[in-house]
Formats: structure tokens, C-alpha cells, sequence
């Protein structure tokens, strides 16, 4: 069976600007994110090279987007919902197949603290 973990969080940003302050959210929480002509951001993360790649479709909201490192690959839905003046901030993780069920735990617990922070930098965002 297939674990997976959804977070959920409001920012206090309209909808749009939310969506365009994700975009732009690597280089401020990884300072040596370079973004690369195919798309896709790299840089070093908590497990070593990593890359990133959104694919997004602002109308719909939806930022999916891929992250690989050098411990694994991760297709992750992502959605920015309109609330009045805020956004709800929708993001999805299935645990890869080449990390254990104790491996997904510690990630997620790092991926809750990230996802803290990149609130605060679109909140902080101007």
C-alpha cells in the first residue's frame, strides 16, 4: 500500500501572488539554486544534489512539480486555492519506492519544517 502525506496551508497573499512568490520561493530557501535553461532549478539539498521542476498552469492553480535527489524522485501535486484573501496552499507526497516506511517519516518532518518556511517567505514577499 502506497503511504502518502497531504499539508495544507492558508498565506496570507491573494491567490496570483501566492502563486507567482512559489515560483520564485528556490533561490530564497536554497542560496545556491541556479535555475537552468531546461526548467529546472538545482541546487543542494538536505540529501545532497537535488533538482526541481514546476509545472505549472497559473488559471488552474496547480504548481506540480518534480524533485529528485540523490536519494530519490518525487512527482508532487501542488495546488494554490483561492479563499477571498487568502490561499489555501494544497501539497501532496507519496513516498517513493526506494525509501523505507522510517526514511518517509524523517522527510516529512523536514518537509513540514520547509513548508513553514516558504509560508513566511510568500508572506513576507513584496
Amino acid at each position: 500500500m502506497t503511504r502518502s502525506r497531504t499539508f495544507s496551508i492558508t498565506v496570507n497573499k491573494k491567490t496570483g501572488d501566492a502563486f507567482d512568490a512559489i515560483l520564485q520561493v528556490p533561490p530564497k530557501m536554497m542560496p545556491d539554486a541556479k535555475l537552468q535553461e531546461d526548467g529546472w532549478w538545482s541546487f543542494t539539498g538536505p540529501h545532497g544534489k537535488s533538482r526541481l521542476k514546476f509545472n505549472e498552469n497559473k488559471p488552474l492553480g496547480i504548481l506540480d512539480h518534480e524533485y529528485v535527489d540523490e536519494e530519490s524522485k518525487w512527482n508532487v501535486p501542488m495546488r494554490v486555492i483561492s479563499s477571498g484573501e487568502f490561499s489555501e496552499v494544497v501539497i501532496t507526497l507519496n513516498k517513493p519506492d526506494e525509501l523505507t516506511d522510517a526514511q518517509f517519516d524523517q522527510r516529512m518532518s523536514e518537509i513540514g519544517e520547509m513548508i513553514i518556511s516558504m509560508k513566511n517567505i510568500i508572506e513576507s514577499d513584496v
